[in-house]
């Protein structure tokens, strides 16, 4: 089955949705053989052009018949553009396109690498089919493979679509189709975990709902956020300085392109884009691409959370089943009724028992006055319903924060000075500071 939303009253027509695909297939179309074929075509009047390969990857089998699913992924390319609900859909689905193309092409041009396998003589179908793709597409537009970033794109759109057995079948498909560029010998494999990075930083620069990343992104006048800006961004510099200078000794060392994404991502965060970046919604769950993407990341930000509070009790408590503590694991979420949840950074353990909720804030920044007395008020009505769990990462600042204020506000300490010595008599390290505007402020 074909899952929809249940319709609205002011449902978009879908002409409207069906023109704005039309429209998009227009410019995307020749652009991409444009583009495609001009990368090639400077790569083939270079003498320079290496390629990237490892010993194995010659006991991959050529599989004739699988140049089918690999073929397959063009009908899905136009197909995704007509199944979507609005032309925002639309706009997002082909955002991500563009970007897939434009980075990828971009690459082939600068570092252009080719493909070494010689495929042997086919004939019927695939043979065709064979014969159709080598009249455009020659063996240099390799890392990261568009195929593969496409396929990331595409899968994406169509699972949160699907349902019943042709959501298994679809995933099965994909498999096939992702496969297929080694066993068509038509890519090399480190083709394959570039091409999924570049895919789901597509997913995330143009997410299906929300807010984009980047939009309203003012640099920040925040001396303090602006340092933290240029560490990550120093060692997103560094991951890829490695990548780059690595590759030549070992072609592993490719997979720190990862972390200096991740980086870069968290860099731009302080410099002025703010908690969007991370994507979390008001359950604390985040979404596929920012999980994937930002893992190098969120696998540091654990292991600081280990270092700093490993010899600390989880959770303290404050006053009236009202507790504080570091991010916690699902068996410490589900002793709560309710946890407040503030680290913008992590995502909520899975399918916790307990009620969830998120108001993200970026660590070691002060937090928007207006978010922490949000936090502060829905503490104060979960509260009526059982215990909570006030937490961000370590449990020290921004969670801290929004306990003092729900300290003050309703009456438990006379002023803000006050609730910092209820805080720090805990035993438990605090460190506050007065809140204030976003970070792009």
């Amino acid at each position: 089955m074909v899952s929809s939303p249940a319709p609205t009253a002011c449902a978009e027509p879908y002409g409207r949705v069906v023109v704005r695909a039309a429209l998009w297939l227009a410019l995307l179309a020749p652009f991409f053989y444009l583009s495609y074929g001009f990368a090639n075509w400077l790569a083939s009047r270079r003498d320079d052009v290496g390629s990237i390969v490892f010993s194995w990857e010659h006991s991959i089998p050529f599989v004739a018949w699988t140049i089918v699913p690999y073929w397959s992924i063009n009908l899905f390319y136009g197909l995704s553009l007509l199944l979507n609900n609005d032309r925002q859909g639309v706009d997002r689905l082909a955002g991500r396109y563009l970007t897939a193309q434009i980075v990828a092409v971009a690459c082939f041009i600068l570092f252009p690498l080719t493909a070494t396998f010689v495929r042997p003589a086919t004939t019927g179908l695939p043979g065709f089919l064979f014969a159709v793709l080598g009249g455009f597409d020659k063996p240099f537009n390799q890392a990261p493979s568009l195929h593969i970033a496409l396929l990331v794109i595409i899968w994406d759109h169509w699972r949160h679509r699907l349902g019943g057995l042709l959501l298994p079948l679809w995933h099965g498909w994909c498999f096939l189709i992702g496969a297929s560029v080694l066993t068509t010998w038509q890519h090399h494999f480190i083709d394959i975990p570039t091409g999924a990075l570049l895919g789901f930083f597509a997913l995330w620069l143009f997410p299906r709902s929300g807010a984009l990343p980047f939009s309203g992104f003012r640099l920040t006048n925040d001396a303090k956020a602006r340092r933290l800006a240029l560490f990550y961004a120093l060692g997103a510099v560094l991951a890829l300085a490695g990548a780059a200078l690595g590759a030549f000794v070992c072609a592993v060392a490719l997979f720190l392109l990862w972390p200096a994404l991740a980086l870069a991502i968290v860099a731009l965060a302080y410099a002025g884009a703010g908690e969007k970046v991370f994507q979390k919604s008001a359950d604390g769950s985040i979404t596929l691409a920012s999980r994937v993407l930002l893992l190098p990341y969120r696998l540091g930000a654990r292991a600081n959370i280990w270092a700093w509070t490993r010899n600390l009790a989880p959770q303290v408590a404050i006053a009236d089943g009202v507790f504080l503590g570091r991010f916690p694991t699902a068996r410490e979420a589900n002793g709560f009724g309710t946890v407040i949840d503030l680290a913008a950074e992590l995502e909520r353990p899975a399918a916790p028992d307990c009620r969830w909720i998120s108001f993200p804030m970026i660590d070691l920044l002060p937090p928007p006055v207006s978010v922490q007395q949000q936090a502060a008020g829905a503490l104060e009505s979960a509260r009526r319903d059982g215990t909570v769990l006030v937490c961000c990462a370590l449990g020290f600042q921004r969670s801290a924060g929004v306990v003092a204020e729900w300290l003050v506000v309703t009456g438990r300490a006379k002023t803000s000075t006050l609730a910092r010595e209820m805080l720090a008599a805990l035993g438990r390290p605090v460190h506050l500071a007065e809140a204030t505007d976003p970070v792009a402020s």
